[in-house]
């Protein structure tokens, strides 16, 4: 059974980044139906935030009532850490969600990510970084580089994950208010699926490097063809993360990226925070205490 835990052991409440792609190509699609993609994931200050409450072993709850609890990522991911983990303890997630719902930020894959690392970390499990990342790909292509905590130049289905450096500065970041999903956009018969491979590197502001969603989600979603067209003309570059709706833009200074954010021509839900290379969750883990022990 599990032990009891320490007074304030699970009090802490843990960080889950949004992420960017800072380009997405496809590359080919598979046997299976997956596609082959190149592309590089780094890290932002918006995040969504975990607590964990002790339960029996062998119950996992989610709280709050606007939470469907039944197919939940981090349900999933606890469920499953502790079969492989053959350790019988049970756990009550609190979610507070910030990110988009949609957006192409990574958010559900995120949360699922942080809860394997944190319970990892509370209960002493001892499961590795690698071990960690392969369970949370049963759970989506995106959890493992969230797991692993660096950007990463990512291929195969993007759980092949290779350091690397990009370079960061400020994010505006805006939500114009539309929920894309996914498996729609990769259905997609007029997307792109046999962009050349690009060598790995940190060098990805060529105008090469674009993200094959972003006709597609425009074409579809009007309300985020108008965000990057303005976007547009406010930075070098403007970018569709991921399969959208969220779009951004990359400043070296803090300052431009508000004053960007102030003429705003329409009231969208926007952002401006750091570009990072490291997770707030891995630089966050070293600082803490222990965890407790189970039996």
């Amino acid at each position: 059974m599990t032990a009891a835990p320490a007074a304030g052991a699970f009090d802490t409440t843990f960080p889950a980044p949004a992420k960017i792609n800072r380009f997405l190509h496809i590359t080919g699609r598979r046997a299976d139906g997956y596609h082959e993609l190149q592309t590089v994931f780094q890290f932002l200050g918006l995040e969504d935030t975990l607590r964990f409450e002790p339960l029996p072993g062998g119950r996992f709850e989610m709280a709050g009532t606007d939470i469907d609890g039944t197919d939940n990522l981090c349900l999933r991911a606890a469920r499953r850490l502790a079969g492989v983990a053959e350790t019988p303890f049970g756990v009550r997630i609190h979610l507070d969600k910030r990110i988009p719902v949609g957006g192409g930020l990574g958010g559900g894959s995120s949360d699922a990510a942080t809860t394997l690392v944190a319970l990892n970390h509370l209960f002493r499990l001892g499961c590795s970084v690698e071990q960690l990342a392969a369970i949370g790909l049963e759970m989506g292509a995106d959890v493992p580089v969230f797991v692993a905590g660096h950007a990463a130049w990512a291929e195969g289905v993007g759980e092949q994950l290779v350091p690397v450096d990009p370079t960061t500065g400020w994010v505006l970041l805006i939500d114009p208010g539309v929920s894309v999903a996914t498996g729609a956009m990769f259905g997609c018969a007029e997307l792109t699926r046999d962009c050349p491979t690009e060598t790995i590197s940190s060098a990805i502001d060529d105008g090469r490097f674009v993200n094959v969603f972003e006709p597609v989600v425009r074409a579809r979603y009007p309300e985020v063809d108008r965000a990057l067209s303005w976007l547009a003309e406010q930075a070098p570059r403007a970018h569709l993360s991921g399969s959208g709706g969220c779009v951004f833009a990359i400043f070296s200074e803090e300052e431009a990226a508000r004053a960007a954010q102030s003429a705003q021509p329409v009231p969208w839900q926007s952002w401006v925070t750091r570009l990072e290379n490291v997770s707030p969750l891995q630089a966050w883990l070293p600082s803490r205490g222990a965890g407790i022990e189970t039996r």
